[in-house]
């Protein structure tokens, strides 16, 4: 009866060793690879920096950073030691004495004052498991935790942890935390500052030194004792550490440039993916300059607000008297002032990186950016390429032409100048039998007209008439095949309009191309990115200045020369008080609702635009020179600071004669207007001048007043 019973037990127990292990192999089978540990990598920060290094921006899901084990003040271990797992070198990836240890004096002071899970089951929880307590979860945490121990090297799972571990506030990892709480590198950490780390990830939220500093102090406290106990530190260290005065410095991300951060992000993610992009730790080098960023930031939307006190009362009075006339019904001005929009954009010439981009007043409102998305009527700042056009058809800056009433026929395939219809009576006259939309009659901003003027005075002047005989004459598909050489891109309409700026063309598209003007003839694309680095320092990308000869040194020097009066003595004049060689072009498109400015020194091009978003006019009488042109000044003042300035150069083969400045002849001693003219060699004029000036000189003057 015995044995009976003696084989019946062993057959028990026999068949429930064979079920428990078919049980624990099923279990253990459900446990995740911890082979996945070998090329693990958790979710890190990708920093953008400007080209000096300066943090711009972050992309990230969780806010890390990773660090090696030998770049972690030994402080910071030995106190996540002393206050986790102070037997860590010791056990086998679990500890029985501690969780005992930890049970007793939880129990005794009534609260969690210590855990009991050791280091290596706290990271296979974090990196494989769920918060979720139950036993599976438990069992599944201790296995995993003894295979983690068989696997890897002490240092190996706590460098692991280390980078792992939350401390609240969006920071993963010593390294975020050492930043987010303290602004500084984890390398220069105190321990002072390593002890109250190392107390946070038990309740982050409950001992967050930035909303509880208290609480969290308390817990340094229990940390710097622990850490004497162990005889990591001595009593000296462990009092001076906590008598010490804690700087929670909260970092935040920088608010600078979100619309050239965006411009990134819309160009890096459809190469890049976002796994990598947000969780890959990139570092992305650029070519921005963060403090110029700052400045014009500033200045713009100080410009911006002035226009609005100023100007947005009159601009609604215009919005409703067109939606009036639109809708044939009275329409009440808005006691709301909208909002005016512009952009800015500044390009180092000699590279064509973008040093400063402004995309719009506030990104949180309109992620729209202005400076790369928004097509706009370039108005007067499309001239420079209807005068280099010319330039290179051989016309000269002392090329003379007629800025009088001039009107054109369609003759059913193209528009006709009407020859001899210079003044409004013969126009009139011309015209009469004609219908509306066969007859086209332009007109000059201030619809006054000032006779006989060079290429330069027209210029300097923004004189519409002249623009738009010079693109007869020379015909706009040429000007078009130019501005396809200068990189823009966007369609223009081969039309005598687009002389004045008629095509829609963005920012960035004008900046660059007159950046070949700043580069002496050079075009350079303009990129934003100068490398892109993974988080072990391999190069993924690496961008060099992109370029090509798309103007002749000398015609290009010509073009700035031409430039250069707009500011001297034209429509730009409010860019003189800068201290530097400046050349540029403004703009203004039909009815004022864009105001442009395209400017530029031997070392930097900016451009500056203004305008509603709804395209509704900003204000009669209202023009790029009194309302852009002073701010614009403003931030190339700040871009100069730290520029030592240039000339621009004179290329070989310009010859420089005196002309007279009213005919563009050879001048005479009698010449009362003489100026010392720019010609590529070769085209100088070869006639002395044969005017009588006292009489020119009267019309003229009549003419001005």
């Amino acid at each position: 009866m015995r044995r009976k019973i003696f084989y019946t037990l062993l057959s028990l127990l026999s068949l429930g060793i064979i079920c428990g292990s078919i049980a624990l192999r099923t279990f253990l089978e459900t446990l995740p690879n911890i082979g996945t540990l070998e090329t693990y990598l958790p979710q890190l920060t990708t920093r953008i920096l400007d080209h000096k290094g300066q943090l711009v921006s972050e992309f990230f899901t969780e806010r890390r950073a990773w660090v090696s084990l030998n770049d972690i003040p030994l402080d910071l271990q030995n106190a996540f030691l002393a206050i986790e797992d102070d037997r860590f070198y010791e056990h086998w990836g679990i500890s029985p004495q501690g969780m005992l240890r930890a049970a007793i004096k939880n129990f005794l002071s009534g609260r969690a004052a210590q855990g009991g899970s050791t280091i290596t089951q706290q990271l296979s929880k974090l990196i494989f498991l769920t918060q979720e307590k139950t036993l599976t979860r438990k069992i599944k945490e201790l296995l995993l935790a003894l295979q983690i121990e068989r696997e890897f090297s002490k240092e190996e799972i706590l460098q692991i942890y280390l980078n792992q571990v939350y401390f609240g506030h969006g920071a993963y990892g010593v390294s975020a935390a050492a930043k987010i709480f303290f602004a500084k590198k984890v390398q220069d950490l105190t321990l002072s500052e390593s002890s109250l780390l190392a107390g946070l990830p038990r309740l982050p939220q409950y001992y967050s030194p930035i909303l509880h500093l208290d609480r969290a102090q308390g817990r340094q406290s229990i940390v710097l004792a622990r850490m004497q106990e162990l005889k990591f530190i001595s009593p000296e260290e462990a009092k001076l550490a906590k008598k010490s005065s804690l700087q929670i410095k909260r970092f935040s991300l920088p608010t600078t440039a979100p619309y050239f951060v965006e411009y990134l992000r819309q160009n890096l993610e459809p190469k890049y993916g976002n796994e990598l992009l947000y969780r890959g730790g990139l570092t992305i080098q650029t070519t921005l300059d963060l403090d110029l960023q700052n400045s014009a930031e500033k200045i713009f939307t100080g410009a911006m607000e002035q226009f609005d006190k100023e100007y947005g009362p009159s601009a609604e009075l215009l919005r409703a008297k067109e939606k009036s006339k639109e809708l044939k019904f009275a329409v009440k001005p808005s006691t709301t002032v909208t909002k005016i929009q512009g952009s800015l954009l500044l390009i180092d010439p000699k590279t064509g990186g973008i040093r400063a981009l402004i995309g719009g007043r506030n990104f949180s409102e309109s992620q729209f950016n202005r400076a790369t998305q928004s097509k706009r009527q370039p108005g007067s700042t499309f001239k420079p390429f209807v005068w280099l056009t010319a330039l290179e058809e051989g016309y000269t800056p002392a090329t003379i032409q007629e800025d009088l009433p001039i009107a054109f026929q369609n003759d059913g395939q193209d528009w006709r100048l009407i020859e001899g219809a210079t003044t409004p009576f013969l126009i009139q006259k011309a015209t009469s039998t004609l219908k509306e939309n066969q007859v086209w009659v332009p007109n000059n901003y201030d619809n006054k007209y000032f006779g006989a003027l060079t290429l330069r005075r027209a210029l300097a002047f923004s004189r519409n008439l002249i623009s738009i005989r010079l693109i007869y004459q020379i015909r706009p598909q040429k000007v078009i095949e130019r501005c396809k050489k200068l990189g823009i891109s966007s369609h223009l309409d081969p039309v005598l309009s687009l002389s004045l700026g008629t095509s829609v063309v963005n920012l960035l598209e004008l900046v660059s191309a007159f950046g070949a003007f700043a580069g002496e003839g050079i075009y350079r694309e303009p990129y934003a990115i100068t490398k892109i680095t993974d988080f072990q320092g391999q190069v993924l990308e690496e961008n060099f200045p992109i370029e090509k000869e798309v103007i002749s040194p000398q015609i290009n020097y010509l073009m700035t020369s031409l430039l250069r009066s707009v500011v001297t003595e034209g429509t730009g004049k409010g860019a003189k008080s800068l201290d530097a060689q400046v050349a540029g072009k403004t703009g203004t498109s039909q009815d004022q609702r864009d105001l442009w400015f395209i400017g530029f020194t031997p070392e930097i091009v900016c451009g500056a635009w203004m305008g509603y978003d709804d395209f509704a006019p900003l204000g009669k009488k209202l023009s790029a020179s009194g309302i852009v042109v002073p701010w614009w000044t403003e931030i190339m003042r700040e871009a100069l600071k730290m520029i030592p300035s240039k000339d621009f150069p004179v290329p070989d083969g310009i010859t420089f004669v005196k002309i007279d400045r009213l005919t563009g002849a050879l001048a005479i001693p009698s010449c009362p207007k003489v100026a010392l003219e720019a010609f590529k060699t070769g085209t100088e004029p070869k006639e002395f001048c044969s005017v009588d000036h006292s009489k020119k000189q009267l019309l003229e003057m009549e003419t001005e007043e």
